[in-house]
């Protein structure tokens, strides 16, 4: 059996990507590749008013996630093994629910003119959790950025990520329904997981619940 090199975990905001990222990545000895939102100087503005602020926040995350990526490619082949908390297809599918149509062909232009060569993980984590858990997570965290964020808004990027990894197959995937686990501070639950990752080397997979 091949050994993980790139796993990725994704799923909506407030799901726990990064910090199940950061255990995993302890775990199997890696070292982690994350977002930065804090970072972002328009994120806070976006939430407050998408309209005026949707194309800078995007093109900030597009040229933040590609100078990332573009770090683990030049990696050596003998680097550890790399949890990333983003997958970065992810960057089209919120410029899609995000931006208008003028602002849309736009994105597309500039994303067309950089490289991207982003690694094909040899495993996608996808967290799923109701909308309602997810805000209440969000509010526990209390991110000023984050406190204008509807759950109007986050129920359409449930629906969107629905959409994206029903028909997602470049890579052996691993749904997990959080809704009744505590993958950050349970550590059965955690144990459990990283057991199923270790199986998962194709197809899709699902874990859901303390079996």
């Amino acid at each position: 059996m091949n050994p993980l090199r790139f796993v990725t975990v994704e799923g909506p905001i407030g799901v726990g990507k990064t910090t199940l990222a950061r255990r995993l990545a302890e775990a199997l000895g890696g070292q982690t590749l994350l977002e930065q939102p804090d970072e972002n100087p328009f994120l806070e503005r976006f939430y407050q008013n998408p309209k005026q602020a949707a194309l800078p926040a995007q093109l900030f995350f597009l040229f933040q996630r590609t100078r990332q990526l573009d770090s683990i490619r030049q990696q050596d082949i003998f680097a550890p093994v790399t949890v990333s908390d983003y997958l970065m297809a992810k960057d089209a599918l919120f410029a899609r629910l995000n931006l208008d149509d003028d602002e849309l062909r736009l994105y597309e232009q500039v994303y067309g003119q950089l490289t991207i060569e982003a690694p094909r993980p040899d495993l996608v984590i996808y967290l799923q959790a109701p909308v309602d858990a997810l805000m209440e997570r969000i509010r526990k965290r209390d991110r000023a950025a984050e406190r204008a964020l509807s759950r109007d808004y986050l129920q359409k990027i449930l629906d969107a990520y629905t959409r994206f990894f029903y028909y997602y197959d470049e890579s052996p995937l691993l749904i997990v329904n959080t809704a009744a686990l505590d993958l950050a501070g349970d550590d059965a639950d955690f144990q459990q997981l990283v057991e199923r990752v270790h199986q998962c080397r194709s197809g899709r997979h699902y874990f859901n619940s303390r079996i």
